[in-house]
């Protein structure tokens, strides 16, 4: 019965000042808002990008070493420029023993349907390597023998382009043969936007690129590190990545983001402390006869107390409950952007953050609302509670 005299003076004070108690609720609402939908969106991130890791977890990159090529190591020309001897391949090949090793040269061409015309990305491979990596959406594979190209899905959506388009690239026409299924960013290509044709167009090119793609990925480090072993012997000639590297500097970064993202939260939801901490001094004050006059007809301290964090308790789970609902709408739609804008670059079907993450974000928002709101109101709770109930009556 005394709780409830309690949280029912706790409701009025709060609401004969109304607009000074919304303004530190809005407070609590903005910090909640922001570590949840913050959250729920690197969370988003984390999925989205996460599909495309696990998709190449027994995928292993060789690329020339940079810096043995002439010039400015960090010269992007350079780097497209470097290439793979026919022995470096074999040394991979024999490191590699029975897992399948897939040369490639890389370059860029010019690309011209109708109007549009524009530089693309052009992956060379041979025939047989083309179905190892890419699934075909429709029509075929490129052939040896015949002159035509496959395109990247996203490329054939934004240029209209279906099998027997004919289309402007490297200076002559050719027919598109067939069209890649989307396939999302990945460490050794990114079809999606690329045209790709066998070797033999480009006959007496090294390789810039070779793709190890390992049968048990329980033996990638082992493979690895004889890939090195073999080519890397005397001088390093290539640099060897696994996808288990990228995993790893990956999930360091998402990590980073997600913590950045929260401490942004943390720091408006301790603002939003500050102006319940300031409220509530102030409400101390204005009350001072009141609690005067409480305490001597029998109040204790320690109801006083608690009357008080009432106050600050209804503030906190107020703000919390409509900051956690907001929380929802807007992680969603900035997950939606999100996935809008990394659309291409991440694995196709990439889902946003689950329901368990997403009210996990939501629950720990609402939850640390709360308790900045109490802790908040500790200091003008035990402020109101050690007033002299005999100097509270005649304070003017």
């Amino acid at each position: 019965m005394r709780d409830r005299i309690l949280v029912n003076l706790a409701v009025r004070n709060l609401r004969r000042h109304a607009v000074r108690s919304v303004l530190a609720m809005v407070g609590i609402v903005i910090g909640v808002l922001a570590i949840a939908s913050l959250g729920i969106l690197g969370a988003s991130l984390s999925a989205l990008v996460g599909g495309l890791v696990s998709d190449v977890s027994d995928t292993i990159i060789v690329t020339p070493h940079v810096a043995v090529s002439s010039g400015d190591p960090f010269d992007p020309r350079n780097i497209l420029a470097s290439r793979l001897s026919d022995r470096d391949v074999a040394l991979i090949e024999k490191a590699a023993g029975q897992n399948r090793v897939i040369p490639m040269f890389r370059t860029a061409e010019r690309l011209v349907v109708g109007d549009t015309s524009g530089y693309v990305t052009v992956y060379a491979l041979h025939p047989d390597d083309i179905p190892f990596l890419l699934d075909a959406e429709a029509g075929r594979y490129p052939a040896s023998a015949s002159p035509g190209v496959m395109v990247g899905s996203l490329l054939a959506e934004d240029l209209d382009l279906s099998v027997g388009s004919r289309i402007g690239f490297a200076n002559e026409s050719v027919r598109v043969t067939g069209i890649a299924a989307e396939r999302g960013m990945g460490i050794d290509i990114n079809p999606d936007y690329a045209v790709i044709v066998t070797d033999a167009r480009y006959p007496g090119e090294d390789p810039g690129m070779v793709v190890v793609k390992v049968g048990d990925p329980a033996d990638i480090g082992e493979v690895k590190a004889a890939i090195d072993a073999q080519v890397n012997r005397r001088k390093e000639k290539v640099d060897v990545l696994d996808s288990r590297e990228v995993l790893e500097l990956y999930y360091e970064t998402m990590d980073a983001i997600s913590l950045f993202l929260l401490g942004i939260g943390a720091v408006s939801l301790f603002v939003a402390s500050v102006s319940i901490l300031n409220v509530m001094v102030i409400s101390v004050t204005e009350r001072t006869r009141e609690i005067g006059l409480m305490r001597s007809i029998g109040a204790e301290r320690r109801r006083v107390l608690v009357m008080f964090l009432f106050e600050a308790l209804v503030l906190g789970v107020l703000g919390s409950i409509a900051g956690g609902v907001l929380s929802a709408l807007v992680g969603y739609y900035a997950s939606a952007a999100a996935s809008g804008l990394l659309g291409g670059f991440v694995a196709p079907g990439g889902a946003a953050a689950t329901g368990p993450a997403v009210a996990g974000y939501i629950a720990f928002g609402m939850v640390f609302g709360i308790a900045a709101s109490l802790v908040a109101g500790l200091y003008p709770a035990w402020k109101a509670a050690q007033l002299n109930p005999i100097e509270a009556l005649r304070y003017e």
